[in-house]
């Protein structure tokens, strides 16, 4: 009890009080999104936009192959394209509370293949099924993604599945007479 009342005449002598004591506190975490959103906020809004690239004829003729609308997925997921209101040839894919700007890219396959380089989206429009993936985490955000018409292209699949590359080939009645032929 005596150094208790020696700290508070200590205090008293010193013309402190028990609020001016310092304290250890923890540093407290920096929110990044707000700097971010504030930083933004602070661009005037006289300042121009960065102009986006124009697409090349082929990327435009992919674009106009590209559904869009409200497409259903699996697990009662979905997935809103609507085409960029100020770029041709661009899109803008919603997924839940995320948005991507997707812009499309030419593949070998003839697959329609929208990226969205800064998010890291991918979206696969195929005959059959769509997806959405996640390239930075390596991971699909929606599957089984199917428009009316994809529906109908999965249906017929199922009743007359593609050949497989590793089904035996039948030979036909002209390559059958043509062997025959050789061996003789």
């Amino acid at each position: 009890m005596k150094n208790f009342i020696c700290a508070v005449g200590l205090l008293g002598i010193a013309g402190l009080t028990w609020a001016n004591v310092p304290t250890k506190t923890k540093p407290q975490p920096v929110n990044v999104a707000k700097r971010v959103s504030k930083a933004a906020a602070a661009v005037p809004a006289n300042v121009a936009a960065v102009p986006e690239p124009e697409l090349s004829a082929e990327h435009l003729a992919l674009a106009q192959r590209v559904v869009t609308g409200k497409v259903p997925c699996e697990l009662g997921a979905h997935v809103a394209i609507t085409a960029h209101h100020a770029v041709p040839g661009k899109f803008v894919l919603e997924h839940g509370r995320q948005k991507f700007h997707m812009v499309p890219v030419v593949t070998a396959t003839g697959a329609i293949r929208l990226e969205d380089a800064a998010g890291g989206a991918v979206w696969l429009q195929l005959g059959n099924k769509s997806m959405l993936m996640d390239q930075k985490q390596g991971r699909r955000l929606a599957d089984v993604c199917m428009n009316a018409d994809q529906v109908l292209v999965a249906q017929a699949l199922e009743k007359t599945p593609a050949a497989s590359i590793l089904d035996p080939v039948e030979p036909s009645a002209a390559t059958a007479s043509a062997v025959v032929s050789a061996n003789k």
